[in-house]
């Protein structure tokens, strides 16, 4: 009979991730500037989390129970769990808010100031700004709930006004005004008499101030903030026929009319406005979730910083990939040997200048790449586009199924497309994952191949937040089965040939994976040193993870370092006790994917793009590619012994998801991505 071993529910892991992120904010180790950062990082992670996985957690509760015994999990309860959790996190943001970020702020000469608070001449100031920008504050709505009940835009900032007519004093009436922050930055500066302080009024307050002016007839009684988050999820992922793209386009444009995922209001908002609110909107109580006065603190990303450098963290040079800098072609350089990279410790530079000199060599024939995400102004995309004007073969793989970033991916595609690249699009019901480039180039009238695997996005913009690897090599092992993924994604053929060094989704990833963790099994069996090391941000699979708790009952030590959902549960007594998890969550996003095995003494060790989670493992193309070069595999390991030595920002992830600090063991502080950047400049 197979074993049932524990596992946790994914959501609620991920909500420990998200607080290992609020966390941050209460760090005074951490400058101020970049707490209200991590604030908004927590509010932006927050708001994703209702509009997918809320949302299709209500939408299994609405299933039949028979099809919801198929589940490892009751949704209702776990809703609850969720709530649960989520309004405690909120009342500690708030606290956190209100009573250490803003104060620190006034400290510095930074005052958030509220609509009671302002001078005279804030107040003509304001009055000032409103006239100035009439024409996008919209129309107040008076509203009731049997007649006018405007369409909210999703996530969209709006206050509620309790008035009284000034001739009735019974007649009583609520009125919606929108906060026109796609307009207008939601922090204005107000003129102060000291120019050593600095002064802000969010816009929400503005629009409070200006109430009275905009509704003459009615005495404002009171004024209260909320918003809507509607269901973001498409529902894509599993759909086999039809035009797919056009499928993503119409579910674009209604992604802003989804059914309530979340309805977020000032916890002072008294009962009475509450109730009349959701009847306006037919509201469930699951909908209501009591925030602060302030939503949307995702908004915090632009907070105005006035010169005040002292407040940010000081930020580490971009070091450049040595090996690859120097007065010959990139090209003779990874022909001569595999190069390494690890953005944002090193420049990017180096990824960009692969497509720029492919675009202006004479000798590229063709260039392929896989675009998930991708920035708004990319180099790499214009390389690409130069490169086809040129006449070279161009392919790029879009993958239009990215969610959130589906609208860019089609705006790079069209033009991609016009510039004469061939551009295949998504297949249905599978997701292309794999961040990969392919090369070919004309050298001695033969083809060589130049390929760059990475474990994150062709990305200019990330690539200097998110801490990911990457591989330049032309390794004939390497290159002729990158080559087997592109020409699967254009043929949708599956490779007569199996693949032998890659692991590739679809094909050989989970049973590679499997087997290489039953190896260190059979390893341990024997009374032979035997060890795992996996990096990822996810560990959600059941399969893999039962088969990393066998390993820790056959005796192999396990070292796990997962930035977010772990379901696995450690420190179970004659199950997990092998096994070691920590999180590490800094200036930089841990964003790179490592599998190492100690293999009898001779060690091996991937890369990937892909997390230990189901989808990836079984629903998508996804690559995982061995790093041959001694050399560069000793600086990984390096690097990974540095992430478990932290103890400045590792969390523990232990069974009951306290995400304790690791306590100092030496009498250094190690604080990993800061010990990696010197490591790097070192090595580079």
């Amino acid at each position: 009979m197979k074993m049932q071993y524990p596992l946790k529910n994914r959501d609620i892991t991920w909500l420990s991730f998200n607080y290992r992120v609020l966390q941050e904010t209460k760090d005074k180790r951490v400058p101020l500037f970049e707490r209200l950062k991590f604030m908004a990082i927590y509010s932006s992670n927050l708001e994703e989390f209702f509009r997918v996985r809320v949302a299709s957690t209500r939408s299994l509760i609405k299933l039949k129970k028979k099809s919801q015994k198929a589940l490892d999990f009751k949704p209702s309860t776990t809703l609850r769990k969720m709530r649960s959790i989520i309004n405690k996190q909120q009342q500690e943001f708030s606290d956190i808010f209100e009573n250490q970020l803003l104060p620190e702020l006034a400290e510095n000469g930074i005052r958030l100031k509220k609509f009671d608070e302002l001078t005279k001449k804030q107040l003509e100031f304001i009055e000032d700004y409103y006239e100035k920008n009439k024409s996008v504050f919209g129309y107040p709505v008076l509203i009731s709930k049997q007649f006018i009940r405007p369409s909210l835009k999703n996530a969209a900032l709006y206050l509620v006004a309790q008035l009284k007519d000034t001739l009735d004093e019974q007649d009583e009436r609520y009125a919606i005004f929108s906060v026109p922050t796609e307009f207008l930055p939601r922090f204005v500066e107000l003129p102060t008499e000291d120019e050593n302080q600095h002064d802000l009024i969010l816009l929400d307050g503005i629009v409070r101030v200006m109430i009275p002016k905009r509704m003459p007839d009615y005495d404002l009684e009171a004024a209260y903030s909320f918003k809507l988050t509607r269901d973001a999820d498409l529902y894509i992922d599993d759909e086999f026929s039809g035009n797919l793209v056009e499928k993503i386009k119409s579910g674009l444009a209604k992604r802003n009319v989804g059914p309530a995922a979340r309805f977020v209001y000032d916890r002072l908002m008294p009962q009475n406005i509450l109730i009349f609110l959701k009847e306006c909107w037919n509201l469930e109580d699951v909908d209501l979730f009591a925030e602060g006065r302030v939503h949307n603190n995702f908004d915090f990303f632009a907070f105005p910083s006035f010169g005040k450098e002292y407040l940010k963290q000081k930020s580490l040079p971009r070091l450049p990939v040595s090996s690859l800098t120097n007065e010959k072609s990139i090209f003779e350089n990874i022909k001569e040997k595999d190069h390494f990279i690890h953005v944002p410790y090193h420049n990017y530079e180096s990824v960009i200048q692969l497509f720029e000199q492919a675009a202006d060599d004479e000798n590229v024939t063709a260039i392929q790449i896989v675009q998930y995400r991708v920035a708004k102004e990319s180099r790499i995309m214009e390389a690409l586009i130069k490169a086809a004007k040129a006449g070279k073969e161009v392919m790029a793989f879009v993958e239009i199924k990215a969610r959130f970033d589906e609208e860019a991916n089609l705006i790079w595609a069209d033009r991609l497309k016009k510039a004469g690249v061939n551009v295949l699009y998504s297949f249905p019901g599978l997701k292309v994952h794999a961040k990969l480039a392919f090369i070919t180039r004309r050298e001695d009238k033969k083809e060589k191949r130049y390929a760059y695997l990475a474990t994150g996005n062709f990305h200019e913009k990330t690539a200097y937040i998110y801490s990911d690897f990457g591989l330049f090599t032309a390794n004939e092992l390497i290159t002729k089965e990158i080559k087997m993924v592109f020409d699967f994604l254009k043929t949708q053929e599956k490779p007569l040939k199996p693949f032998k060094k890659l692991w590739v989704g679809q094909f050989n990833l989970r049973n590679s994976l499997t087997k290489s963790i039953e190896d260190e099994i059979e390893t341990a069996k024997k009374g032979k040193k035997a060890y795992i090391l996996i990096k990822v941000n996810s560990l959600e699979d059941e399969a893999i993870i039962n088969k990393l708790y066998e390993a820790s009952i056959a005796g192999v030590k396990v070292d796990l370092i997962v930035r977010g959902i772990c379901r696995l549960i450690p420190n179970l007594p004659g199950i997990s006790h092998n096994i070691n998890i920590i999180s590490i969550v800094d200036r930089y996003l841990e964003h790179a994917r490592v599998f190492t095995f100690h293999n009898n003494g001779k060690p091996f060790t991937y890369l990937s793009s892909a997390d230990v989670m189901e989808r990836n493992l079984s629903r998508r193309i996804e690559v995982a590619f061995p790093i041959l070069d001694n050399s560069i595999q000793k600086i990984i390991q390096d690097l990974m012994d540095i992430q478990l030595l932290d103890n400045v920002k590792a969390r523990i992830i232990d069974e009951k998801q306290r995400n304790k600090y690791k306590k100092k063991n030496t009498a250094e502080p190690i604080q990993a991505q800061l010990v990696t950047h010197k490591y790097i400049a070192k090595n580079s």
